[in-house]
């Protein structure tokens, strides 16, 4: 996957303020599951369709969806990470997760959440990874001192707790407790 320029990073950086936390403030409303025409989005944020496309395609975490509707126009929309502020429902089946995933964070957090369990905050999810080096870099955006926690997934699954997947590979729960989590390693 080719990277991101500078510039296209500042512009996924504004389409996912926009798409994940404030639509209201580009002038934006989300339809029920987080979906925004386009063409309103390019005009909202003043950017070229070739940029956008640009951001979409090559953007490491798949961040975006677009999909064509049947009347010809394409939508956008976040693929996870709303703030609970945003009222979506990305209406992703629920899923059987793997045995195991992981969780990355910055070590400062390991008190705490080995105590009080991994909870989505002002997120409607806790996000995991399928694997280590995919949570590490994803600690890592915090912080260079990372974490990353093994989830017993599977376990947490049959005592009830519903798992999601979303349309780039992370998985969504609302929470783990302490009980379902153990340090896999640490990474300065």
């Amino acid at each position: 996957m080719t990277a991101l320029s500078r510039e296209q990073v500042r512009i996924s950086r504004r389409i996912a303020l926009v798409l994940r936390h404030r639509p209201e403030a580009a002038g934006l409303t989300l339809d029920a599951n987080g979906w925004v025409p386009v063409d309103d989005l390019l005009a909202a944020l003043g950017i070229a369709r070739a940029e956008l496309d640009a951001v979409v395609e090559h953007n490491d975490k798949s961040r975006f969806a677009v999909a064509r509707r049947d009347d010809g126009a394409d939508w956008i929309r976040a693929s996870q990470g709303h703030s609970r502020r945003v009222a979506v429902d990305l209406d992703l089946p629920p899923a059987d997760p793997p045995a195991v995933l992981f969780h990355g964070t910055p070590r400062v957090n390991l008190t705490s959440i080995m105590s009080e369990g991994l909870r989505s905050r002002s997120r409607h999810h806790v996000h995991l990874s399928p694997d280590v080096p995919t949570a590490l870099i994803v600690g890592r955006r915090r912080s260079a001192d990372v974490a990353v926690l093994r989830v017993a997934a599977g376990e947490l699954a049959a005592a009830g707790h519903l798992f999601h997947r979303s349309a780039n590979g992370v998985w969504l729960t609302t929470e783990v407790p302490a009980r379902y989590l153990r340090l896999e390693r640490t990474s300065p």
